[in-house]
C-alpha cells in the first residue's frame, strides 16, 4: 500500500459516523447532490435510469476521501487501460475487452466485434426465416457466465413475446437437462453449446446427452442442429459442428462479461436482432458515461465509494439486491457471479496479500416476496446490510394499475422504513433505523435499460477492484475443486478421511 493510498484511507476513516437522519437534516440539497440520471437515445429510443444514493452514509467528506483513494490507486489510468484493450488481466496476460463488443475499445477489437456480430446476425435471421427448418425451441447449454447472462436476459425480455422459446441448462444434474427435453419437440429444437474452450466437462457432457436425445428421437443429423458459441472454434469443428454454425468470440472476453458476444446468441434468437442491438446500445451509453465522467459524478465510481465504505469502514460482510420487478428475478444470481468471482480475492494485482476485506457476499431476491422472507433481519437483525432497490416506473404487465402502484409503493416504503426506523411500543417492536439503501429507478425495463443496468454493475465491479488494488478478471478460485473432481472421476487422488468415507457411501470409492 502506497503512502497516498494509506493517507486516503486515513482521511476516510477519520470522518465522523453520522446517522442518515443527521445527514438529511444538515443538508437540504442532499437528494439533489446524491441523485443523478443516466439517459440515452432520442424519441422512441429515449430512456434513462435515476440513481439515488442519498439514503447511504456518503457525505461530502467521505466522497472527497474516496476521490483521493481512486486517484491514489490510479483509477483514470486503469480505466484507460481497460477501455484501450491493454493487458489489464495481469495474472493471465490478456486484455478484458467486453466493452469492445459494445463499440468502446481499441479500433481493431471494435472492428472484430462488429464483424462477429454481423456473422451472428446473419445466422439468427436465417433461422428466423426458416433456413434450418421450423425452430420453436433452443436448448442453450453452458455454465457460469455462459448460462447466467443469457438466462437472465431471456427471462427479462421474453415475458410478453419469444420468437423462439429458450431453455438454459447449466447444471450437470441430469434432471435439469431432462426438464428441458420434456418441454421441447426434437424435430423443432436447436442446441446451442456455449463454452469458451469447448472442453468444460459439465457443458460437454450435457451437450453429448442432448445430441443423443435428438438422435434417439428421430433427428437424422443431430450435429446439424447444433450452434457453437466459443473462443475455440477449431475445437467446435473437431467436435462435429459445421463451421457455418460456429459463432466465435475473442479470448479477451471473459465468461462473466460475455453476454455481449456470441454468448448472447440465445437472447438474439429469442427476441430478435433489434432488441439485442438495443441491449448493446444501453450498455454503450453506460460505457461512454464511465469513460467520459470523472470523480463523484461517475455513477459507477460513486457506487463503488459506497461499497468500499460499508465493507471496509462499517465491516459489512454482505450486500443485498432486491428487484421490484419480476423480470429481474435472476439479476441477484447474475450479480453474485459478476461481483464475487471478480473481486473475491485475497491478493493484490502484484501478488501481495490484501490488507483488508475485498468483495462482500452478494445476495438478494424479488420484490414483495423478499419482504415476507428476509426483511425481518434487515430491519431488526444485528447485521448491517447495505441494500440496492431496483424498479421500473413503467409496469411490465397490462393488469389493473393497482398492481404496479402497490409494487412501487412497497419498494419506496422499504427504503424509507430502513432509514427512519421506529421506537416501537416495546423492545420487540423497536426498529433501530439508520440502515442504508440505494435506489435505481428505470423509466422502463426494456432491452436498453437492461443493458445499461448490466454494464453499470460491470463498471462498478471494476471500480471496486481498482480501489482495492486487485485483478477482477481472473478466477483461479474455481479451479481447485474442479481438479479434485477430475481426480475422483479418474479413480485417483489422495483425500481426507471424511471425503473418502463419502465416496465409499456413494459407491464412488
Amino acid at each position: 500500500m502506497t503512502d497516498a493510498v494509506s493517507a486516503a484511507w486515513q482521511q476516510i476513516e477519520a470522518v465522523p459516523q453520522r446517522t442518515l437522519k443527521e445527514l438529511f437534516a444538515s443538508d437540504p440539497d442532499r437528494v439533489a447532490k446524491l441523485s443523478q440520471r443516466l439517459e440515452w437515445g432520442e424519441g422512441e429510443t429515449a430512456g434513462g435510469i435515476r440513481f439515488d444514493w442519498s439514503k447511504t452514509h456518503l457525505d461530502e467528506d467521505l466522497i472527497a476521501g474516496f476521490e483521493a483513494l481512486a486517484e491514489a490507486r490510479g483509477f483514470p489510468a486503469q480505466r484507460a487501460a481497460l477501455l484501450g484493450g491493454e493487458k489489464i488481466n495481469v495474472t493471465e496476460g490478456r486484455a478484458a475487452e467486453h466493452t469492445a463488443q459494445r463499440g468502446i475499445g481499441s479500433e481493431a477489437s471494435v472492428e472484430e466485434a462488429a464483424a462477429l456480430h454481423a456473422r451472428m446476425r446473419l445466422l439468427v435471421e436465417a433461422i428466423h426465416e426458416g433456413a434450418l427448418g421450423p425452430v420453436k425451441h433452443l436448448i442453450h447449454i453452458g455454465i457460469g457466465g455462459s448460462a447466467l447472462g443469457p438466462a437472465m436476459a431471456v427471462d427479462a425480455l421474453t415475458r410478453d413475446l419469444a420468437l423462439v422459446e429458450v431453455h438454459v441448462v447449466s447444471n450437470i444434474d441430469g434432471l435439469a437437462l431432462e426438464q428441458a427435453f420434456a418441454a421441447c419437440d426434437p424435430a423443432t429444437t436447436l442446441i446451442a453449446v456455449a463454452s469458451k474452450t469447448f472442453t468444460t466437462i459439465e457443458t460437454m457432457t450435457n451437450a453429448a446427452s442432448a445430441l443423443k436425445w435428438l438422435g434417439d428421437n428421430g433427428v437424422s443429423d443431430p450435429s446439424g442442429r447444433v450452434v457453437a458459441l466459443t473462443a475455440s472454434p477449431e475445437r467446435a469443428v473437431e467436435w462435429g459442428v459445421d463451421e457455418t454454425r460456429v459463432l466465435p468470440f475473442p479470448e479477451s472476453v471473459g465468461g462473466r462479461y460475455s453476454l455481449w458476444s456470441s454468448i448472447g446468441f440465445p437472447v438474439a434468437l429469442a427476441v430478435g436482432w433489434e432488441e439485442f442491438a438495443a441491449m448493446l446500445a444501453g450498455a454503450r451509453a453506460v460505457d461512454e458515461h464511465f469513460r467520459d465522467t470523472d470523480g463523484r459524478d461517475n455513477l459507477c465510481l460513486r457506487a463503488a465509494f459506497a461499497d468500499q465504505y460499508y465493507t471496509s469502514v462499517r465491516g459489512c460482510q454482505t450486500r443485498a439486491v432486491f428487484a421490484y420487478d419480476e423480470r429481474l428475478a435472476l439479476l441477484p444470481d447474475y450479480l453474485q457471479q459478476l461481483e464475487m468471482e471478480s473481486n473475491g480475492k485475497r491478493v493484490t494485482a502484484d501478488q501481495r496479500p490484501v490488507s483488508g476485506p475485498t468483495a462482500p457476499i452478494t445476495w438478494g431476491g424479488v420484490g414483495t416476496d423478499a419482504q415476507h422472507a428476509v426483511f425481518q433481519l434487515l430491519h431488526q437483525g444485528t447485521n448491517l446490510v447495505p441494500i440496492d432497490f431496483i424498479a421500473s416506473v413503467a409496469p411490465g404487465d397490462t393488469l389493473d394499475p393497482a398492481h404496479h402502484r402497490i409494487l412501487l409503493t412497497n419498494c419506496f416504503a422499504q427504503g424509507a422504513a430502513l432509514m427512519a426506523g421506529d421506537a416501537g411500543e416495546d423492545p420487540a417492536r423497536h426498529f433501530p433505523g439508520d440502515r442504508p439503501s440505494a435506489t435505481m429507478l428505470c423509466d422502463d425495463l426494456d432491452a436498453a435499460a437492461l443493458g445499461a443496468l448490466i454494464a453499470f454493475h460491470e463498471h462498478r465491479t471494476f471500480a471496486n477492484a481498482v480501489m482495492l488494488g486487485i485483478n477482477p478478471f481472473d478466477q483461479f478460485g474455481v479451479e481447485l475443486g474442479k481438479r479434485m473432481a477430475k481426480d475422483i472421476e479418474a479413480g485417483g487422488g489422495d483425500f481426507d478421511a471424511s471425503t473418502e468415507a463419502l465416496l465409499q457411501a456413494a459407491g464412488l470409492g
